[in-house]
C-alpha cells in the first residue's frame, strides 16, 4: 500500500514532549521521534491485542525472537540465537544498564564526542568516569564530514578504562561507519581488553545506498566482546511504546545484563513487544517508503542550506533522520539553539549538550512532512535574514 508521509496529524495538546515542550508557536525538531503514522499492520495488531482485553505481564514469544533471528541473518548474514538476546524497555535503559554492569564505580567509559547525551551520562550515574575521544570533523566549504582519529581514539584509553559505547550509526552526525572503520576501533578495544557496547538503534533508518555493518558481525573474536543494543522504536517509530534488545553472544556479558535488569526490574511493555514483532514481520513496505521520503527530506535540507543559509554548515547523514549544523560562522551572537528557539520559534537540539565539539552546533530532525520542514527552514532564514546573515528568497515549493 502507498503510505502519505505528507500528512500532518495534530500532536498538540496530547501527552507528546516533543510537541508540548515549547508552546503552540515553536516548531519542534528536537526530540527523536518521527511526526508519522506507524505502518499500518503495527496498528492493525495493536488494535488486535486490544481487543483481547487482558494486559497482565508479558515476555517476548517465540515467534518474536525467530523474527529477530532471522532478521538479522537476512539483512547481515549475520546467525543470532535466541538465546543470546536480552530485552530492555529501551535503549536509554540499556545503555544504563551496560554502564552498571561493565567495571566498577571509579573505572572508565570511553565514548567519542560529539554524542548523543546519554552517552555522557549513563555513565556518570552509575559512578563511572568518561574518558573522551572527539571525532574529527574537517569542513569542505559548507559541508562537514566527521571521521575517526585512530591514535586519539587509542590515547583516549587509559589503565582504568573498561567499556567502549559506540554510536553507529552515530548520531548526531550521522556516520554509518565502514567495515574498516569498525574493524580498526574493534582490534583497539581488544588490544586494551574493552567490553564494547555498539548502540545501533538507527541502523534500519539509512539514507541513499548506505549499508549498515553490525559490529559484531565481523568476527567471533569481536562478537565475544561486544553488546550489541537495537529497537523498532526509531525504525517504526515506536519509541513510546518500550521495547528494545541487547544481542550478546558472549554468556558472561549475558548473565551480567540480565542480573541488573533483574535487580532494577525491568520489563519490556506487551504493547511494545506486539507492535515490535508486527513492524518486524510486515512492516518492510512502509520502512521502504519512508527511507526513500526520508532520503528526499535530507537532500531538501542540505540544499536549502547551501543555498539560503550562507553561514551554516552541514553534515549529510548516511543514516538517521537527523542533521548536524554548524552555526559557528553564522555571526549568531551567543548560543544558536536560542538564536532559533526565540528568533525563529524553532525548536532543535543544543549542540553543546552532546558534549567537546558540540558548541556551537545544533541538531535537526527532519523526521517530518515536508512542508513542516519547509515551514521551520523558513523560519530560520528569516530570523538569519533580519540580521543580515542569510540570502533572501521568494517562497519555494515544499515538494
Amino acid at each position: 500500500m502507498h503510505y502519505n508521509f505528507d500528512q500532518y496529524i495534530e500532536r498538540r495538546g496530547g501527552e507528546s514532549y516533543k510537541w508540548n515542550d515549547y508552546g503552540d508557536e515553536v516548531l519542534p525538531l528536537w526530540v527523536a521521534d518521527m511526526d508519522f503514522a506507524v505502518p499500518e499492520p503495527v496498528i492493525r495488531a495493536l488494535h488486535e491485542r486490544v481487543a483481547h482485553g487482558i494486559f497482565g505481564y508479558g515476555r517476548p514469544s517465540p515467534k518474536l525472537l525467530d523474527v529477530i533471528c532471522e532478521r538479522m541473518q537476512r539483512l547481515y548474514q549475520w546467525t543470532v540465537s535466541p538465546e543470546q538476546i536480552v530485552f530492555l524497555p529501551g535503549l536509554v535503559t540499556g545503555l544504563n544498564v551496560v554502564s552498571r554492569a561493565i567495571g566498577s564505580p571509579g573505572t572508565g567509559v570511553l565514548v567519542q564526542t560529539p554524542v548523543y547525551p546519554p552517552f555522557l551520562k549513563a555513565p556518570l550515574n552509575h559512578g563511572r568516569l568518561l574518558d573522551g575521544a572527539e571525532l574529527v570533523a574537517h569542513r569542505e566549504g559548507r559541508q562537514l564530514v566527521y571521521e575517526l582519529d585512530d591514535a586519539a581514539f587509542e590515547a583516549a584509553i587509559t589503565p582504568r578504562t573498561r567499556l567502549f559505547l559506540l554510536c553507529n550509526p552515530h548520531n548526531p552526525v550521522g556516520r554509518c561507519y565502514t567495515p574498516a572503520e569498525l574493524t580498526r576501533m574493534a582490534e583497539i578495544c581488544l588490544r586494551h581488553n574493552l567490553v564494547i557496547c555498539s548502540d545501533e538503534i538507527h541502523c534500519d533508518l539509512l539514507l541513499g545506498s548506505a549499508q549498515h555493518v553490525p559490529l559484531a558481525s565481523l568476527a567471533p573474536e569481536i562478537a565475544e566482546r561486544t553488546i550489541t543494543l537495537m529497537a523498532p522504536s526509531k525504525t517504526f517509530n515506536l519509541a513510546g511504546l518500550k521495547c528494545s534488545f541487547a544481542i550478546v553472544s558472549n554468556p558472561d556479558l549475558r548473565r551480567r545484563l540480565n542480573m541488573v535488569s533483574a535487580s532494577m526490574a525491568l520489563a519490556v511493555n506487551v504493547m511494545g513487544l506486539t507492535a515490535a514483532l508486527a513492524a518486524y514481520r510486515d512492516g518492510g513496505e512502509w520502512l521502504d517508503q519512508l527511507r526513500t521520503y526520508l532520503t528526499a527530506n535530507r537532500d531538501f535540507v542540505v540544499n536549502y542550506v547551501q543555498e539560503y543559509l550562507p553561514g551554516l554548515a552541514t553534515t549529510i547523514p548516511e543514516a538517521t533522520y537527523l542533521v548536524w549544523f554548524d552555526c559557528r560562522e553564522a555571526g549568531i551572537e551567543g548560543n544558536p539553539f536560542q538564536f532559533f528557539l526565540k528568533q525563529a520559534r524553532v525548536a532543535l537540539n543544543d549542540g553543546a549538550h552532546f558534549g567537546p565539539g558540540g558548541e556551537g552546533f545544533v541538531r535537526l530532525n527532519f523526521g517530518c512532512p515536508r512542508a513542516t520542514l519547509t515551514e521551520a527552514l523558513e523560519r530560520m532564514r528569516a530570523a538569519l535574514s533580519e540580521r543580515g546573515l542569510a540570502f533572501s528568497r521568494t517562497e519555494i515549493n515544499p515538494h
